[in-house]
């Protein structure tokens, strides 16, 4: 008889963790949901087999619950992060002692494999502080866990997403669209197949220690990616590029209010390009093929177009 295969999954009841944890239930893991809100991730128990996912609590802030549902684990996967904290001690506390704590933990339980989800752009030269707590994560899993795997991806796309579905509501309701850091580049990536990379990285001993990043085939700057939304949700709209002074001013504005539209530190995410250097492609080294923007998209942006979508939707040319 097999040795039963144990995944913890940190974040799993979020966006990027329920594919992921459906890739490891599909790949016969027992999976355990570490989030702060079980009851949420109980859905999630379809997923799989009977008794095969089920969520716990667990706070990466804190120490007990940590221990407790990585015992035992033949793998751990930290997901759980924060984006739109404004504050320098929330990215701290999650970013980068949350993800030193689990990996510490994880390797006092004697967790053979780690993968820690960064950030496409994570460094400790970045311009935003969200982009320097990544790295310093990274830092600090590797410290505990130098096996440990590190995702890198672009931004993240899919149904449940905050991306393309934001734009496509602004869309719905204003006039004028505002954009920021227009110029800048972006590599959008499926979150199935970041999802599935995760899984490959799980399952696989030989591919530990390394970083991995990853983005979709196509590269489209903030304007385009406005652009292409209209077309798609077929509304006509105004663009206004938003200049570097005003948009700073109602960032600080933003990021007061809850949800944090726009902040002052994603403004800074946006004054550099955020694409894979060529030549380092995770899918490439894995033998992926990354699903592209037109071929997954406008399936969900249905909703979002003229006359609700009644009618069907073309993809590709």
């Amino acid at each position: 008889m097999s040795e039963q295969k144990i995944a913890t999954v940190f974040g799993g009841g979020g966006f990027v963790g329920r594919y992921v944890v459906q890739n490891l239930a599909e790949a016969g893991y027992t999976v355990r949901i570490a989030c702060r809100r079980p009851d949420k991730a109980a859905a999630l128990r379809v997923l799989g087999n009977v008794g095969q996912i089920a969520p716990f609590y667990a706070s990466v802030l804190d120490d007990a619950s940590v221990a407790c549902v990585v015992k035992g684990a033949s793998v751990v996967i930290n997901l759980a992060a924060v984006l739109g904290n404004t504050s320098a001690q929330g990215l701290e506390a999650v970013n980068v002692q949350g993800a030193g704590r689990v990996a510490h933990l994880s390797a006092q339980a004697g967790v053979p494999a780690f993968v820690q989800m960064s950030a496409l752009g994570a460094s400790h030269s970045a311009p935003s502080a969200y982009g320097r707590s990544r790295a310093a994560g990274e830092d600090a899993v590797r410290a505990v866990m130098p096996q440990a795997s590190i995702v890198r991806p672009s931004v993240i796309f899919g149904p449940e997403d905050h991306f393309f579905n934001m734009f496509a509501m602004l869309a719905r309701y204003l006039p004028v669209l505002p954009v920021y850091g227009a110029n800048a580049r972006l590599q959008p990536v499926y979150v199935g197949d970041v999802a599935q990379v995760v899984a490959r990285l799980a399952e696989d001993a030989s591919l530990a220690g390394k970083e991995w990043e990853l983005g979709g085939p196509d590269i489209l700057t903030m304007k385009q990616i406005y652009q292409w939304v209209l077309r798609t949700t077929q509304r006509s709209r105004m663009l206004c590029v938003v200049p570097p002074v005003l948009a700073r001013l109602q960032a600080s504005i933003f990021e007061r209010l809850p949800g944090h539209i726009l902040t002052r530190d994603q403004l800074l995410m946006l004054s550099q390009d955020n694409v894979v250097p060529a030549g380092q492609s995770g899918f490439a080294e894995l033998g992926i093929a990354p699903q592209s923007i037109e071929s997954v998209v406008p399936f969900y942006l249905a909703r979002y177009r003229v006359g609700g979508g009644r009618s069907g939707i073309r993809v590709g040319k």
